[in-house]
Order: structure tokens, then C-alpha cells, then sequence
């Protein structure tokens, strides 16, 4: 408060807060990688501790081997798991959701124009 002169402070303070930059697509999904990749390691971290209670834990999960595999370095997820993901959230299906939000984004504006008409007329 005292570093800056008063005039000064009041000037920032009638801006607000900068909004925060929004993320391109790539930055989006690399941001995702490697926070997946820090959580993965560190998941694997707690379980490998000594404070961890393997056996309870291993007595609730469905697939104990797969369990241990993924604390001992393994994917964490199976070729099988990635063949379905690509079919379903492929390229092609990127390209399918393109469309239907280009097609939304134009009946947006189409809404908003009329919207704009009708409160000059009221």
C-alpha cells in the first residue's frame, strides 16, 4: 500500500484482475499429459511407501496383478484400453464434433441476432 502513489493504486484497482490467458487446444492437451504423468508418479510413490497398506488395498480392487504391475512401472493402461479409447475418441470422431459445434455456433449467433432486433423494437 505504501509503495505506490495513491492515484496509481486507484487506477488498477478500476481495472480489476487481468482474466487469466485461456489455453490453446495443444497447450490444453500437453497440460494434460503431464499432469496425468505427475499424478501417475506420485500415485505410484504412495504405493510403493512403507506407510501403505498393500494388502487392504489389493483385497478391494478387482485386478491385484494389474494393480501391482502399475506400482512396479507398468502402463496403467492396456493396449486394449487404448484401441477403444482411438475408436471412440479418434480423429474421425474429432472432426464429427467440429461439425456439430460449428453448426451450434452458427445457430448461436443466428439466436443472438434476433435477440438484438427484437429489444430495439421493445
Amino acid at each position: 500500500n505504501r509503495c505506490f502513489p495513491p492515484g496509481r493504486r486507484m487506477q488498477s484497482s478500476k481495472l480489476g484482475p487481468t482474466p487469466p490467458r485461456l489455453l490453446s487446444e495443444e497447450e490444453y492437451r500437453l497440460q494434460g499429459e503431464v499432469e496425468t504423468q505427475k499424478a501417475l508418479a506420485e500415485l505410484r510413490s504412495v504405493c510403493q511407501s512403507p506407510e501403505f497398506s498393500a494388502w487392504s488395498t489389493v483385497s478391494r480392487i478387482q485386478s491385484p496383478k494389474r494393480f501391482a504391475d502399475f506400482v512396479a512401472g507398468a502402463s496403467h493402461i492396456t493396449p486394449n484400453e487404448v484401441s477403444a479409447h482411438e475408436r471412440e475418441f479418434g480423429l474421425a470422431s474429432l472432426a464429427i464434433d467440429e461439425q456439430l459445434f460449428e453448426e451450434d455456433d452458427d445457430d448461436d449467433d443466428d439466436e443472438e441476432e434476433e435477440n438484438v432486433n427484437y429489444s430495439f423494437a421493445g
